[in-house]
């Protein structure tokens, strides 16, 4: 990559990766140079060169892991955009469903639920925890529906359980599209588990209607 003037260091940053994106320099699934290589080589600031990174993950063509790097996910960011619209409805699908079977699950967790449902319940929000403060979605998805299927176990409706997890691929994947900002954690979940806890009925229905609506606008 040619070198930099110092300009306008964080958009001709962003047009100079953007380009070794869309020429195929760096296809998909490729784990870019580090943020010290990158400055080093378009001669400006490694903080110029994260902002820029940072800007290309919004748009959807980079992804940063934990511990391991940013990676190559797309080139056509109108593409990108598009597929969030698409997933972006599906997920309000999926948030109609729920508004239904959550709040059934919530009812009846609240009076069957056993201190065996509740440890689970607990391991799951521990490793939800984790994963979004590690920025993890995979994981925190996983760990999200698994706290949202075992609240409906807890129901101990047969009928109940089996419905939900026949959504849980679905539910999996409106989780993964939330904005990144959605993983910081609120404490409602906590809430939730609470009540249950409790064997408050209303409360555990009423906190379920809030997740669901903190979700819906994440979205």
């Amino acid at each position: 990559m040619r070198n930099v003037a110092r300009t306008s260091l964080v958009d001709a940053a962003i047009e100079e990766l953007r380009k070794e994106i869309t020429s195929g320099a760096w296809p998909v699934g490729t784990k870019i140079p580090s943020e010290l290589r990158l400055a080093e080589s378009l001669g400006m600031s490694r903080l110029s060169v994260r902002e820029a990174v940072r800007v290309l993950a919004h748009s959807g063509l980079l992804t940063t892991r934990q511990g391991d790097g940013t990676y190559v996910t797309a080139v056509d960011e109108s593409q990108v955009a598009l597929g969030r619209r698409i997933a972006k409805a599906a997920a309000m699908d999926i948030i109609d469903v729920r508004r239904g079977l959550d709040l059934v699950a919530a009812r009846l967790a609240a009076g069957k639920r056993t201190d065996e449902d509740l440890a689970g319940m607990r391991e799951a929000l521990v490793r939800r925890d984790g994963a979004g403060r590690a920025g993890d979605v995979d994981a925190f998805a996983d760990a999200d529906v698994d706290f949202h299927l075992l609240v409906a176990d807890a129901a101990h409706n047969p009928l109940l359980s089996d419905l939900y997890r026949t959504m849980s691929d679905a539910l999996r994947d409106s989780v993964r599209h939330m904005e990144q900002a959605a993983l910081v954690l609120d404490g409602s979940h906590e809430e939730l588990l609470r009540a249950l806890e409790d064997r408050d009925p209303g409360a555990a229905v009423a906190i379920s209607v809030a997740i669901l609506d903190q979700q819906e606008r994440d979205l």
